[in-house]
């Protein structure tokens, strides 16, 4: 792990006389959102450098601030009260853009983050207001819902997602199963047809790095059940429920090994069985959020996250900003709250330089606790480097 105040590579030294930077960091998770960010750095830059441009493009992986994305891209808000992930209504939000696309988020709607109290509700936490916020999508009128998925509370195969929109899943005496991994083990006969007719029309698309398939030890309860409440003593039982459930859903058992089909605990399987599309999360945020289009007249990025790590390389927010900028020959930094990838790690994300927070800050208390403060020290810093590589170099064209 590289605690050092910035990381750099001795052949590929900061030295871009900048007029333009692209701001484009994801969220600092449990710290900052991706605009809070952005907003912080440019603070710093704009201290030691007022006369660099600077462009704001938080950016999202499909996670949480996937419509925080497309809002700061012009899409509009549109509220909605939906069933949280343990039973109480609460307020939830998607947005809309001019095209009729819709785009809706898991996180924050019956996610970790959507837990009363942060409290784990392994066994009996729902998803049945992600498929009621999609409803309210449709509804209103939108004819393609980009579903973001990640941070998921539960191990549901999206059977809540699935009664969100309509479909009637039964036990064994024809009653309605209940919410969670419990109700889905009573589950024995399922009409989807209320669900697909709902959608009649609506493409759905699925955004989200989790290539996990559902079963196996890389798959929903083997991998992502403990993150949620499960014990280990209770793995093996929640992937025998999820087997025999995802036989009734699927009978064919063509879906169960999808890549992705275990993304969000089982709603990627759900949402497969309603034929929607899976995308790379950071590729289509960054479609959204008009990423390429701002490369256009930018002369250098600026992209980060939490942790600068391995799982970072795998097709992540700033590993994906930081490949489509170098396929134009832009330079780009970043900034972390710790930066756990050594110089060659970096130079092959095609990162020239990172910045982290945690060796500023003396600790990871520290370092969560003033992110915003920290990223305003290093954007002063950035903002120095940029006016001293101006001086140096003369001003580039624009």
């Amino acid at each position: 792990m590289n605690t050092g105040a910035a990381v750099s590579s001795p052949h590929s030294p900061l030295r871009s006389a900048a007029d333009t930077v692209l701001l484009a960091p994801d969220k600092f998770k449990g710290s900052a959102t991706a605009a809070q960010v952005a907003k912080a750095l440019a603070r710093g830059i704009s201290a030691t450098a007022p006369e660099v441009r600077l462009i704001h493009c938080p950016i999202a992986d499909g996670g949480d601030g996937t419509v925080d994305a497309a809002l700061t891209a012009g899409y509009t808000e549109h509220p909605a009260t939906v069933t949280g992930p343990t039973g109480k209504k609460r307020a939830a939000r998607w947005a809309q853009g001019s095209d009729g696309t819709a785009v809706v988020e898991l996180a924050e709607t019956v996610g970790l983050q959507a837990l009363p109290g942060g409290d784990l509700a392994g066994r009996t936490a729902s998803t049945r207001g992600l498929g009621e916020l999609i409803l309210a999508a449709v509804t209103a009128g939108a004819r393609s819902v980009m579903v973001g998925l990640g941070g998921s509370a539960s191990t549901d195969l999206g059977a809540g997602l699935l009664q969100g929109l309509g479909a009637r899943l039964l036990d064994a005496d024809g009653v309605g199963i209940g919410p969670g991994l419990d109700g889905l083990a009573r589950l024995v006969t399922a009409d989807l047809d209320p669900a697909r007719e709902a959608l009649d029309g609506v493409q759905l698309i699925i955004a989200s790095d989790v290539t996990s398939p559902l079963l196996g030890p890389e798959g929903a309860a083997g991998v992502f059940g403990p993150q949620k409440g499960l014990a280990a003593t209770e793995i093996d039982e929640a992937e025998a429920i999820l087997e025999r459930a995802a036989a009734v859903l699927d009978p064919s058992g063509d879906l169960r090994d999808r890549p992705g089909a275990g993304a969000a605990g089982g709603a990627g399987f759900a949402l497969h069985l309603l034929g929607a599309l899976p995308r790379s999360g950071a590729d289509a945020v960054l479609e959204l959020a008009g990423f390429d289009q701002h490369l256009d007249s930018a002369h250098l990025v600026i992209t980060g996250e939490g942790a600068l790590d391995e799982q970072t390389l795998q097709g992540k927010g700033p590993a994906e900003v930081a490949r489509r900028a170098a396929a134009r020959s832009l330079p780009v930094l970043a900034v972390a709250g710790a930066v756990r990838l050594d110089p060659s790690r970096l130079r092959e994300a095609r990162i020239e330089r990172a910045w982290d927070l945690l060796s500023r800050a003396g600790g990871s208390a520290q370092a969560m606790a003033r992110t915003e403060e920290l990223l305003e020290d290093v954007g002063r810093k950035i903002g120095a480097h940029l006016s001293e590589a101006r001086l140096g170099q003369g001003r580039e064209p624009s």
